[in-house]
Formats: structure tokens, sequence, C-alpha cells
């Protein structure tokens, strides 16, 4: 048996909490994990995999290898954090379930991984054999290109993971997969288009200069501590050396993002060839005049009484946990301030809620008035949007495809872009439940 990916469910309160806490399979019955990437929506639950008897190989990439060694252990530490806060907070008697898993637990998982760099063949288990092709998204990601041999017959199988954009301004296009029996796609934004690149840069700039030189307020983005956080410091970069942002600050609030930014710089090798060119010319392209890396919880504290104009970059981009929400708690109350979200929010995520146009929202617990105004740039998003779905699967015959699932999307997403793809030719086409088995 062999699993693809491993993620954490986010959002929904308790329904999340329920689902993150049972599998619906036997840990120990699984022979191998096959990871497409870093992001804890796809990777956060291994630690708990392992710590409930899983003892095969994990298969990564040498980047996603790297970001999930970070990326586990802050969400575990959260978890942790977030543990205590509860039973300091419950009532006599009431129970309160314990985290996933700790930090103590990412250890052991991170022993399991393998990995497997780009273009390489790998044995997963007998009969199947594995090949990363590059996903685009962030470093490390990577397109599963499985072939499976029962001795009889073989099937190919492709696993998109999440699919990145062909005009990522850091990394090259995701790589043409090849043919397959049987396609697994991603669908985050398989009803919609983004923006044009041509409007990341003005269209920062132009928030800048409201927010921070008009209103004379705080700019709030919540951004993901991997490819977020990277691609807004690069475009402020930018701003900065061609003289365009205001002297302002700029506080990155997030240890993991910092930590996940010198991840991201020990792997230059996986920048596009223009960027990895700008590095020749300027060697740290996240940082700047009036840009500070927050480490210490003291300093992130002072950030929330500061009334002077200032840019926050803070985790997570969905607003679910880490330093953000403090940020939020004391900025959405102000006019004055904007909270810019660049990325995703899953639907039952405090992002998605503040996004929707929610009047009151609740953070730890006590209601805040959102008077802050709240805008979002769906170009920072990194996830293809749905004309990049359908060109990410150019290169497969739709003849030859035996049946596409897609996954990884809302309700209205999903059969959205399986209307796009019938449309392109695929014949079969499926939305799994969850829970959902195929005989394949």
């Amino acid at each position: 048996r062999v699993l693809l990916d491993c993620g954490m469910f986010q959002g929904e309160g308790k329904e999340s909490d329920a689902k993150n806490r049972h599998f619906g399979f036997d840990p120990m019955a699984v022979d191998a994990v096959v990871l497409s990437h870093a992001h804890i929506d796809h990777s956060g639950l291994l630690p708990r995999l392992v710590k409930e008897g899983f003892s095969g190989p994990i298969f990564a990439t040498p980047a996603t290898r790297d970001l999930c060694a970070i990326m586990l252990e802050d969400s575990a530490g959260i978890q942790e954090s977030d543990h205590e806060r509860e039973v300091r907070h419950a009532r006599d008697g009431q129970r309160v379930p314990p985290p996933l898993y700790t930090v103590k637990d990412v250890w052991p998982a991170m022993q399991q991984f393998v990995t497997v760099p780009y273009g390489e063949e790998r044995e997963v288990v007998p009969g199947v054999r594995l090949t990363f092709t590059d996903a685009g998204l962030i470093q490390g990601s990577a397109v599963g290109n499985l072939v499976v041999n029962d001795g009889t017959k073989e099937r190919r199988i492709l696993f998109s993971g999440d699919v990145g954009r062909y005009v990522d301004r850091l990394l090259p296009e995701p790589a043409p997969p090849p043919q397959a029996d049987i396609v697994i796609c991603e669908s985050t934004y398989g009803d919609r288009d983004h923006a044009s690149i041509a409007e990341a840069v003005s269209e920062l700039k132009r928030h800048v200069e409201h927010t921070c030189v008009e209103k004379k307020g705080k700019l709030i983005i919540p951004a993901f501590s991997v490819g977020k956080t990277q691609e807004v410091l690069y475009t402020l970069n930018e701003l900065s050396n061609a003289g365009e942002l205001p002297r302002i600050p700029v506080f990155v609030d997030s240890p993991l993002a910092i930590d996940a930014t010198k991840v991201v710089r020990d792997h230059t090798e996986l920048f596009r060839k223009e960027v990895r060119e700008k590095l020749q010319e300027d060697p740290d392209l996240f940082s700047f005049r009036g840009v500070e890396f927050v480490q210490n919880s003291e300093r992130s504290k002072q950030l929330n009484g500061r009334q002077q104009p200032c840019i926050i970059i803070s985790a997570s981009g969905m607003m679910e946990a880490g330093r953000i929400r403090h940020h939020l708690r004391h900025s959405l109350g102000n006019e004055r301030n904007t909270v810019l979200a660049v990325g995703f929010c899953a639907p039952g995520t405090l992002g998605a809620e503040i996004l929707s146009g929610a009047e009151v929202v609740h953070i730890f617990g006590q209601p805040i008035r959102v008077k802050a105004e709240v805008a979002r740039m769906e170009f920072y998003s990194a996830h293809a949007d749905r004309g990049e779905l359908v060109r990410f699967l150019k290169s497969q015959d739709p003849a030859r495809v035996q049946r596409l699932f897609l996954v990884h999307g809302a309700e209205h997403a999903l059969h959205a872009l399986a209307e796009r793809f019938r449309q392109e030719g695929f014949p079969e086409i499926a939305v799994p439940a969850q829970g959902q088995g195929f005989d394949l």
C-alpha cells in the first residue's frame, strides 16, 4: 500500500480535529509514502502516521525534506502551545484532547525520509516505480509519476500534488508530466483565472502607498511561511531597488518563515534562470533596507502596540495559527489598517471568514470587530488557476487516460473543472467523496 501525501485538515474547528485524529486506515498497513511537497495540508500528519505505527520510507525531493524538518516541528510546537492554553482555560472536569503529535514525535518521522531528485527513478515498493517532476508550486514541490506493475499489466499513475503557476516570479513553470493511464489532479482554483503577472508589483505598491502613506496605517500581510513570504519579500526588494518603496519599516514576524527563507536560499538551483542571474548582482533577494526579521517573541509583542505605519508579514497564511492571529487581534479594529491576503484560505478558516466580509470574528475566544480594510491579491496564489490546470494536462492524450480523478478543491471548483476537462476530451472523470474507494 502506497500513501500519496498525508496532510492535516485545517479550519472547521472540531470537525477538522476529528478528521485529523482518525486516519480511516491502519497506518501499520502502509508500506510507503510519496510526498508531493512540504505544505502542512499535504505533510502535516506524517509524525502522527509514524507515531501510530507506520515504519516505511517517505519519498520526497531534497528541498521538501529540508522544509518538512522545520515546518513539522513548527506545527508540533503550535499544537503544544494551543494545548497548554486550552488546559489553562478549561473548566473544572473538562477534558482537553492532547496534541496530534509533539515536537519529540517529529524526529522519528524525519528519519524515514528518502530523498529523490527530480527525474530520477526509484522503486517505492516491489512493482511500483516513482519519478518526480517539478510541480512549480514551492521549492521541491513535485508531481508523482508512478508505474505500477502487478505482473500481468502495467499502469501509469500521475499524482499532481499541487500544481504551481506558469508565471511564478521565482520558480520555473511546472514540467510537462509523462503520459498516464490514471490521473489524480488538484482543483484548488478550478473555477477561476488569476490576474496578470504584470499587476503583481504595481498592485502591491498601490496597497503599500494607500495604507502606509495615505491612511498612515499598518499593512498586515498573512502569508504562508514557504513560498508566499519569499514572493512578497522578492517583490518588495524589487520596489526597494527601484527606489519605489516608501521609507517605512517592514517586519517579517514568523520564525518559521525566517527559517524557511534560509532553506530557500540553500536551494537557489531551483529558481528560474533569470532569478539565478539576478543573484549575481543582488546576492540576497529577500532582504533590503528597512526590513527586520523578528525572531524574539517580545519584539513581536511590541509590534502589536505599534501605531506608526509599517508592513507586517506573518504566518499562517490562512490566519489559523501563529503570530498573525495576535496582529489581527490588535489591528482589525482600526480602519487605518489593511489586511491583505495573498493566498488561498480554505473554507472554515479565520482567513476565509475575514475575506467573506464578516463584521465580527473570534480570535482566542474574543469577539473582534472588523473595521480594517480587507483586500486580496490573487496573483500571489501559488496554485495554478483553471487555465493553467488545463495547460498542465496538455501533455496527456485524453483518449489514453482511462480515468481522471479531481481532488483538493471546493465543491464548485471541482465540478467546474470537471466540466472544463470534459470539453478537453477526457472521457471518464470522477470527483471522489472522502473515503470512497476505486478499483484501478
